[in-house]
């Protein structure tokens, strides 16, 4: 009797996926700066080190600038560096397994920038934020004792100090402030004047809370037919760890839900104005979407949405006198936005209804109530100034001017 064996191997179904013949493990490789700084005179030194985090596998690291295998080693030295050491450096881990060679991802790249010549204007490796301090160092070679350090920001003079320090900071930096800045340095050496121009270096300056857009989305499959999905789109680009971001949606300016740390919301599909807001409390941001219009929007439905300023005083009423009799006359309401000033003077009573002659054999006429004037929609503060406080509390449950919509 003979028997036949089919045996089926199911190993290829673990194998990790190979890449142009290798197998990629789902890791990445990172470098840190051990010492020195990205842009370095000539000469100088630098030392990156490769890691794979929260990977306690042995591991050996190879190291790129471009497209060149350089050594293999957990650091990398640049000692007395030339200009032509500048270039992108990227690290690789990788080892043998059951399976042959294992790589990582390549590292993200560091770029070191080796500079010829007599002066560096050293800038933060990362953007700058609306309302920071600009904090620029102009390095020149040899140390010398500076006399004067020029800030130019696009071949334009923006600072000029005097002294030897060789730091210069830019107090509440702004988005025009971006651009390419450069350094001129000045010093004295056997009472002759020596003075040297760095290199352009580029300057990014975001929006801590950009203007959120509105998006409705009707085609979801993870929601009903009848339901769309509201997202809130925005960039916040606060440093780590960044405050919590907080979302609200509104339809015709009333809100639709409590406050919520997702960027979207599912809604019945009903015509209107739609919009979001985006709020930082504890940096006191605060930031409006256009409204977003979706089915046919009536007149009535066209409310603006609500503003973040204190309420008004109350309306200012009037009593309509008898016949024969003249009418009083009060100064007109004006709306007005809070500032900084306080008024010396006190405030003023309205007039007593008591002042006011009435004719006993004359009815009196129903008070006539004065609408409250449409405040403007809300403006969102720099961060050097105080914002205006804002009706509703951290968490949006409590709106004295900002009811919740009807969820239909």
């Amino acid at each position: 009797m003979v028997f036949s064996l089919l045996v089926v191997s199911t190993l290829p179904q673990f194998v990790v996926p190979e890449l142009q013949g290798l197998s990629v493990a789902p890791y990445q490789a990172v470098i840190e700066k051990v010492s020195g700084d990205s842009r370095i005179f000539s000469g100088e030194n630098i030392r990156l080190r490769c890691s794979i985090p929260n990977v306690r596998s042995t591991w050996r690291y190879q190291w790129f600038r471009g497209d060149d295998e350089l050594q293999e080693s957990a650091e990398y030295s640049l000692w007395q560096a030339k200009v032509e050491h500048s270039g992108k450096y990227y690290c690789q881990g990788v080892r043998e397994t059951v399976i042959g060679t294992t790589y990582t991802h390549k590292s993200l790249p560091v770029e070191i920038d080796v500079d010829g010549g007599w002066a560096i204007l050293q800038v933060p490796p990362y953007h700058s934020l609306v309302g920071e301090t600009l904090k620029v160092t102009c390095r020149v070679r040899g140390n010398p004792k500076l006399e004067e350090v020029i800030l130019y920001r696009d071949d334009v003079e923006v600072m000029r100090q005097i002294g030897s320090s060789p730091h210069l900071h830019l107090a509440n930096i702004a988005l025009k402030d971006q651009g390419l800045y450069s350094c001129r340095a000045t010093w004295d050496v056997r009472r002759r004047s020596h003075s040297v121009v760095s290199v352009a270096t580029q300057v990014s300056v975001l929006e801590v809370l950009t203007e959120p857009v509105l998006r409705v989305v009707l085609s979801d499959p993870l929601v009903p037919a009848n339901m769309m999905r509201l997202i809130c789109h925005l960039q916040y680009n606060a440093h780590a760890p960044a405050p919590p971001l907080h979302f609200y949606f509104y339809k015709n300016g009333y809100k639709l839900a409590t406050a919520t740390s997702e960027n979207n919301e599912v809604v019945k599909q009903t015509p209107g104005l739609y919009s979001c807001k985006a709020r930082v409390p504890q940096l006191g941001l605060l930031r409006w979407s256009e409204p977003e219009a979706f089915g046919q929007v009536t007149g009535t439905q066209q409310r603006q949405s609500p503003s973040i300023l204190p309420r008004a005083p109350n309306p200012l009423t009037s009593i309509a006198p008898g016949p024969g009799l003249p009418l009083p006359t009060t100064a007109p309401f004006t709306a007005a936005w809070p500032t900084t000033h306080q008024s010396t003077a006190g405030p003023t009573d309205p007039p007593s209804t008591e002042e006011i002659p009435q004719p006993t054999d004359a009815p009196l006429k129903p008070i006539q109530s004065v609408p409250r004037p449409q405040l403007p929609d809300e403006i969102v503060q720099p961060n050097n100034q105080t914002a205006p406080p804002e009706v509703d509390d951290m968490s949006g449950d409590s709106d004295l001017l900002e009811p919740l919509a009807d969820l239909e």
